[in-house]
């Protein structure tokens, strides 16, 4: 099974089989279904539209001759591409087209479909539902978003969708997905909202709305309708064990989309913003180890130099509860809190630090997408695996032998010189630390949120724990993945 992007219906002839099935109805808990939803259809489908697109597909090598079957040739050219595997028989460039959707958002021409679906297009054609084709232009563009927003010169006036608020639909409200599946445009499903804040690996600010709308290829950029005529979700996705509905699809919310559409038509661009610190998720050993009541939060795993965390005196550590008076419950939400905010814009953050809550006022910063913001263990070279040969303190509360940062174990683990703290040479196969992923090469940086620069610090720092009374004990780790924070529970070391 696969979540796969619903755009791209490729334009070819359609075979299809349709079985007709009867079952007697179910009996309906609740509210009752509309009796219909065609006087609400008829509104909204001049306000859809279907977007083909078409683009160039280069060919290379030999184009292998179209022989009649049976002809004497084909073993003649079969031998010669098996002794020349490198003159493989290719086509020559071609156009290839692709079907989705999409919608208009102003009645000037301005029309709102996935990204996806206008990638690397050579034309793009907006269809209206009347069947006039106009030509359109890529006003902006937004990967991180999956969205786009296209501009037609219009020959007469179009009506245009109105956005309604994302945030209120609830599980179970009745939804209208239109569409172009599979090139049939002007398809209108109903279903109801499955559920809320989905996150599907797409991308950095995933909050999917799930629906059992039936949506398919082709469909994507169309747009999720309440049943007061309102765009509250952008179909992008669905969740498929075949490339067909199965009834799971995913709109990007407009509580998402809607300012990134308005940046878009405004500048062409969008502007984020940006904070500066790597974050992780507080697990339920991590917010013991702080002395927290509950596993919430986005724990700060390393503080950017110069940026507007920095700036503000966040540091890593500390957990955010609270940005701009709105609570972060997860780490994911945290990110998107950030990008929707307004560059240069002053806001109140309360972050969870020494076993308090403690206000801090941070200045938002803004993201530069192309920006170069190495990780402190984005480094060149490896780190040597296996169990390391023991050389060094052993720890055995942690199950891992340590050794200072020193020349040679610097160079047998490839570590540069500005990173600070105790490394690790050996990790016991089914010790506490291994459960964690630590493994030799790494760095430890902080216990219990204090520095450490020789074995003797973290023996230190563990029977401090003990002493408190402690199960564990929260580790700061530099690894290949960069900074992180690892409640690692105390053995009987």
């Amino acid at each position: 099974m696969s979540i796969i992007g619903i755009t791209t219906f490729r334009a070819a002839a359609l075979a299809a089989t349709l079985v007709f099935g009867f079952a007697p109805a179910a009996p309906v808990a609740g509210r009752a279904a509309p009796d219909s939803f065609a006087d609400l259809a008829a509104d909204l489908l001049p306000k859809v539209v279907n977007i083909s697109t078409s683009q160039t597909i280069e060919g290379r090598g030999f184009e292998m001759p179209q022989l009649p079957p049976g002809s004497p040739f084909e073993d003649f050219f079969k031998e010669f591409f098996d002794r020349n595997p490198g003159a493989q028989p290719q086509q020559r460039p071609r156009r290839a087209t692709s079907l989705g959707s999409g919608f208009i958002v102003d009645p000037a021409g301005f029309v709102v479909t996935n990204n996806h679906v206008i990638q690397d297009a050579d034309e793009i054609t907006v269809i209206l539902h009347d069947g006039t084709r106009l030509k359109a232009e890529v006003v902006g563009r937004d990967a991180k978003t999956d969205i786009a927003v296209l501009k037609v010169t219009p020959i007469a006036k179009l009506s245009a969708t109105k956005f309604g608020n994302s945030d209120k639909a609830r599980v179970g409200d009745w939804v209208i997905a239109i569409g172009n599946p599979f090139g049939l445009g002007g398809s209108v499903t109903a279903g109801i909202v499955s559920a809320r804040g989905r996150d599907i690996n797409a991308g950095p600010y995933d909050d999917f709305i799930q629906t059992d709308a039936s949506i398919n290829r082709g469909n994507s950029g169309g747009p999720l309708f309440n049943l007061e005529g309102e765009v509250i979700g952008i179909n992008a996705a669905i969740f498929s064990p075949s490339g067909g509905s199965v009834g799971i699809g995913f709109s990007i919310p407009t509580a998402t989309a809607e300012p990134v559409i308005r940046q878009l038509i405004k500048g062409g661009e969008v502007k984020r913003g940006w904070l500066g610190v790597q974050i992780q998720a507080v697990t339920d050993e991590i917010a013991e180890t702080l002395g927290m009541k509950s596993a919430t939060g986005a724990l700060v795993a390393s503080v950017i130099k110069g940026g507007p965390a920095e700036k503000s005196g966040l540091q890593a550590g500390d957990v955010v509860l609270k940005f701009d008076g709105r609570e972060v419950g997860e780490m994911r939400r945290l990110p998107r809190l950030v990008a929707d905010t307004e560059v240069g814009k002053k806001v109140p953050v309360v972050v969870w630090r020494e076993g308090k809550e403690t206000k801090l006022d941070v200045a938002v910063g803004q993201l530069e997408e192309e920006a170069k913001v190495a990780a402190r263990g984005d480094k060149k070279g490896g780190k040597k695996g296996g169990n390391g040969n023991g050389n060094g303190v052993v720890v055995g509360d942690l199950g891992l032998t340590v050794t200072e940062a020193n020349p040679r174990a610097r160079e047998r683990f490839k570590i540069e010189k500005e990173v600070k703290g105790v490394i690790v040479t050996a990790v016991e196969e089914e010790g506490p630390s291994a459960e964690k992923g630590i493994r030799p090469g790494d760095v430890i940086v902080e216990v219990g949120q204090q520095e450490v620069t020789k074995p003797a610090d973290i023996v230190a720092r563990i029977r401090d724990a003990k002493k408190a009374g402690r199960k564990s004990v929260l580790l700061l780790v530099e690894g290949q993945g960069g900074l992180r924070f690892v409640a690692v529970r105390l053995g009987k070391g």
